[in-house]
C-alpha cells in the first residue's frame, strides 16, 4: 500500500491563501482572520485597544462639558434669584392701595321665589261649560270672570224655591191674622184659652216653614253663583285647562284654572344657624333688614326687598333656618319657583381698613398680602379677613395707605425684587348696596 503522508503546514497555509484570494467581502475577511497566523492576530490587537481608548476619552469629555454647562446655568439662576422664584429679572406686578372706608356685611344664600298665594279653582257644581273668559298667562284681577257654566238648571231650581217661600209666607201671614182675631175674642171671653194657644203654635210652625224655605232659596242662589266663576285673587293664570262645551262635575279633581299671585311675592332661602343670633339681634332692634335677589349667575340684581319673617325651628338635617323676604315685584321680574341668589344685609362696617380683593392671598386657611417696600422689594404680611366683596376686602393687621401687590404672585416671595407695571387707580365701590359678595359670599365676623 502506498504510504499516507500528512500535508505540510506551509503547504496547507499556502493552499488556504489561494482559497481566500478566490473570495471577496466580509465573509472572506472573517475567514482570513480565523485562519491567520497567531503573529498576525497579535499585530491587530493594539489597533483595537487604541480605538476603545479614544471612545472612552470622547465620552469623558462630553460628560465634562455637560457638567460645566449645568454649573453655569445654576450659577446664572442663583444670580437672578432676586427676581422671584428662579427666574431672571425683577417680577412685573400691579399694585393697589389700602384705605379706610365703609363696607357692608352680607349673608349669601340660595333661594326660591315663592308666591304668597296659589289658588287652584275647581267646579263646585255639575254643568256644561258655556264660556271661558281668560287667556293663557293673562294677569287677572280679583273678581274678574273666568269661566261660565250653564246656569239654567240652577235658575229653575231657585225659582221653584222662591215660589215655595212665597206660598209659605202667605200661610204665615194668614196664621198671624187669625191669631190677632183669637186674641181679641179671648179678651172678650168669646173663645176658650185652648183655641188661642193652638193658634199661637200654628204661627210658630208657619214661621219655621218660611225660614226653611228661605234657606233653600239662599242655597239655590249660591249654586247659581257657582255657575259664574270669578278670580278669587289677583295674579296670573296658567295654561288653559277647560274649553267651552266640556261638562264639569261637582266634587271631581278636574282643575278649571290655576292662579298665582305675583305682586307682592316672596323669596324663601336657608341661612346657617350660626348667623341666627346676629339676625335676631337686628330684628329685636326693630330695624328692617334689606334683602337683594340676584340672578342665577349672581351678577345682576333682580329686585330689592326686606326680610319678612323666619321659620320657628332649625332644620336638623342641614343646620339651617328658612327665611322669607318680601318683594314688591313691580316689574314682574321675579317668577314663581325661580332660582335666585339671596343676599341679606346684616350690618355696615364703618371706618374699616379696605384692600383690593385681588391682593389677598391664602396659604391654607391663613390670609396674607405682599407689601411693596420703597426699595422695590416685597414682604409677606399676614392679615385677618373680616368680610369681602367682589372688589374690596375688609382686613385687620395692616394700616391704610400701604402699597400692595395685586398680580404676578407666581414669581413673588419674601424679599423678591419687583417692578411695578401698572398702578391700580381709584377705589372700587364697597359701601352701601354697591358692595357685592365674593365668590364664597360675605364672611360674617
Amino acid at each position: 500500500m502506498p504510504e499516507h503522508r500528512e500535508p505540510e503546514a506551509g503547504a496547507s497555509r499556502e493552499a488556504l491563501g489561494h482559497s481566500f484570494r478566490a473570495h471577496t467581502g466580509d465573509e472572506g475577511a472573517a475567514f482570513e482572520e480565523r485562519n491567520a497566523s497567531p503573529e498576525a492576530r497579535d499585530s491587530r490587537r493594539p489597533h483595537r485597544s487604541r480605538l476603545w481608548l479614544w471612545i472612552i476619552l470622547a465620552l469623558a469629555l462630553a460628560g465634562l462639558l455637560l457638567l460645566v454647562h449645568s454649573c453655569s446655568k445654576d450659577t446664572s439662576s442663583s444670580a437672578g434669584g432676586k427676581g422671584g422664584r428662579g427666574q431672571t429679572g425683577p417680577a412685573a406686578i400691579t399694585t393697589g392701595q389700602s384705605h379706610t372706608g365703609n363696607i357692608n356685611v352680607y349673608v349669601d344664600a340660595l333661594g326660591t321665589v315663592t308666591p304668597l298665594a296659589t289658588v287652584t279653582v275647581y267646579s263646585q257644581i255639575t254643568g256644561r261649560v258655556m264660556a271661558v273668559y281668560y287667556r293663557e298667562g293673562q294677569l287677572v284681577q280679583k273678581g274678574q270672570a273666568l269661566v261660565e257654566i250653564d246656569p239654567r238648571p240652577y235658575q229653575a231650581t231657585l225659582t221653584q224655591a222662591e215660589g215655595q217661600l212665597q206660598h209659605d209666607q202667605g200661610v204665615l201671614a194668614q196664621a198671624k191674622m187669625d191669631l190677632a182675631r183669637y186674641q181679641a175674642a179671648y179678651a172678650r171671653n168669646a173663645i176658650a184659652k185652648q183655641q188661642l194657644d193652638d193658634q199661637e203654635q200654628a204661627v210658630v210652625q208657619d214661621q219655621g216653614t218660611v225660614q226653611a224655605d228661605q234657606g233653600t232659596v239662599d242655597y239655590d242662589k249660591v249654586q247659581l253663583a257657582y255657575c259664574h266663576i270669578v278670580a278669587p285673587i289677583s295674579g296670573r293664570v296658567g295654561l288653559r285647562l277647560v274649553d267651552p262645551g266640556n261638562t264639569v262635575f261637582s266634587g271631581s279633581s278636574s282643575t278649571l284654572v290655576v292662579i298665582t299671585q305675583l305682586q307682592p311675592i316672596t323669596v324663601v332661602f336657608n341661612v346657617s344657624e350660626d348667623t341666627l343670633p346676629q339676625v335676631q339681634a337686628e330684628l329685636k332692634n326693630g330695624k328692617p333688614m334689606e334683602v337683594d335677589a340676584f340672578d342665577r349667575a349672581d351678577e345682576k340684581q333682580i329686585e330689592a326687598g326686606r326680610l319678612n319673617s323666619l321659620d320657628n325651628q332649625i332644620d336638623t338635617t342641614t343646620g339651617t333656618v328658612k327665611f322669607r323676604a318680601g318683594f314688591a315685584n313691580k316689574g314682574l321680574a321675579l317668577f314663581p319657583n325661580q332660582f335666585v341668589n339671596a343676599r341679606l344685609l346684616l350690618r355696615t362696617l364703618d371706618n374699616a381698613t379696605l384692600v383690593p380683593s385681588a391682593a389677598v392671598q391664602y396659604n391654607g386657611t391663613a390670609a396674607f398680602v405682599y407689601v411693596v417696600n420703597p426699595n422695590s422689594t416685597v414682604g409677606v404680611q399676614p392679615v385677618t379677613v373680616v368680610t369681602s366683596n367682589t372688589n374690596e376686602t375688609a382686613v385687620t393687621g395692616i394700616d391704610p395707605n400701604v402699597t400692595l401687590a395685586t398680580s404676578g404672585f407666581d414669581r413673588l416671595e419674601n424679599g423678591a425684587q419687583v417692578q411695578v407695571h401698572k398702578q391700580a387707580t381709584g377705589k372700587s365701590g364697597a359701601t352701601g348696596s354697591d358692595a357685592g359678595s365674593g365668590p364664597g359670599g360675605a364672611t360674617t365676623p
